[in-house]
C-alpha cells in the first residue's frame, strides 16, 4: 500500500509540475513553438507513467484508465504519439515543419520522462520502486511472444485507436476521453501480457529497446511497423486515400450527384431527332 501510495504522489507531482509549465510555456513561447513543441514534451513527461510502476494488472489497468481520462481531457491538442502525428500529416492537418517539430518534442519529451522516473526509483522511497531501481539496468524485453505475432498485435491495436480517433475527431472532450481511455485500457488488457500494447513508437522505444531478449530490427518491426501500419489502414479506411500523397481516392468510388440531362429523339418532319437538333435545323420561317 506504501508503494501505491508513493506512485499516485508521485502521479499527481508530475501531472502539477506538467501543467504549471504548460501555462507557462503557453504564455512566454510564441504560439507555433507552444503548439508544437512545450505541449508534445509536457505530455511525454506523464506518458511514461504506466509501464514505470510494476503494479498487479488490475491496479495498473485502473491507474492507466484514471490516466488516459485525465490526459484526454487536459491535452490541450498534444498526442505524444508519432504516429498519430503522421496521421495528421498525411490528411494535411500539419505541415512538414511541425510535424517534425513535433517528433523531435516527443523524442525528447520521452527521454525526460525516462530520467525524472530513474531519478524517482533511486530515491527508494518504497521497496517497489527500491527493486525498479536496482532491476533497471538488467530489463527484460517487453515482447513475449512471435515477432510477426507482435507486429499483428501492435498494428491491429493501433488500427483501432487510429479509426477510433478518426471517428471521434471533432467531438466534444468530454465524450472523446472517456471513449478513447476506455479503448486503450481495454487493449492493454488484451495485448499487454505480449507485448505490452505500447501503441507508442517512442515510448516503447524508450522503455523496452534497450532491454535485452530480442534484436534491435525485431523491435522495429513490432512496436515501429506494426503502429505505423495500423494507423495507415485506418486513415484508408475512413477516407479512401492519403490526401497528401492522393487526391485520387483508392478505395471508393466517388459519383457525381448530379446527372447530365440526355436529350431524348422527338419524332419531326425530318425523321428522329433530338430538340437541340431540330431547333439548329429549323431556319427563319
Amino acid at each position: 500500500m506504501a508503494g501505491l501510495n508513493v506512485s499516485l504522489c508521485f502521479f499527481l507531482a508530475t501531472f502539477a509540475l506538467c501543467q504549471a509549465v504548460r501555462r507557462a510555456a503557453k504564455a512566454l513561447l510564441p504560439g507555433g513553438t507552444y503548439a508544437h513543441f512545450a505541449r508534445e514534451v509536457m505530455r511525454m513527461l506523464v506518458e511514461l507513467g504506466p509501464w514505470a510502476l510494476g503494479f498487479g494488472p488490475d491496479l495498473l489497468l485502473t491507474l492507466v484508465f484514471l490516466l488516459l481520462l485525465v490526459h484526454g481531457a487536459t491535452l490541450d491538442g498534444a498526442s505524444a504519439n508519432p504516429t498519430v502525428s503522421l496521421q495528421r500529416f498525411l490528411l494535411a492537418e500539419a505541415s512538414l515543419p511541425s510535424t517534425l517539430l513535433e517528433l523531435v518534442a516527443q523524442a525528447l519529451g520521452v527521454q525526460a520522462a525516462g530520467a525524472l522516473t530513474r531519478l524517482y526509483w533511486a530515491w527508494g522511497l518504497s521497496d517497489l520502486h527500491l527493486l525498479q531501481s536496482l532491476m533497471d539496468p538488467h530489463c527484460s524485453s517487453a515482447l513475449r511472444t512471435a515477432v510477426p505475432h507482435g507486429a499483428l498485435l501492435e498494428g491491429s491495436c493501433a488500427f483501432l485507436l487510429h479509426l477510433a480517433l478518426l471517428r471521434l475527431q471533432g467531438s466534444r472532450a468530454v465524450h472523446r476521453a472517456p471513449a478513447v481511455a476506455l479503448l486503450l485500457t481495454a487493449v492493454a488488457g488484451t495485448a499487454g501480457p505480449l507485448t505490452s500494447a505500447f501503441l507508442n513508437p517512442t515510448l516503447a522505444a524508450s522503455v523496452t529497446f534497450r532491454c535485452s531478449g530480442h534484436s534491435l530490427l525485431e523491435y522495429i518491426q513490432v512496436y515501429w511497423l506494426g503502429p505505423v501500419t495500423g494507423m495507415l489502414l485506418a486513415v484508408l479506411l475512413c477516407h479512401g486515400r492519403l490526401p497528401r500523397l492522393f487526391q485520387r481516392n483508392l478505395l471508393y468510388s466517388q459519383k457525381s450527384k448530379y446527372r447530365v440531362p440526355r436529350g431524348r429523339p422527338v419524332p419531326g418532319p425530318g425523321g428522329s431527332q433530338t430538340p437541340n437538333e431540330g431547333s439548329r435545323g429549323r431556319g427563319p420561317p
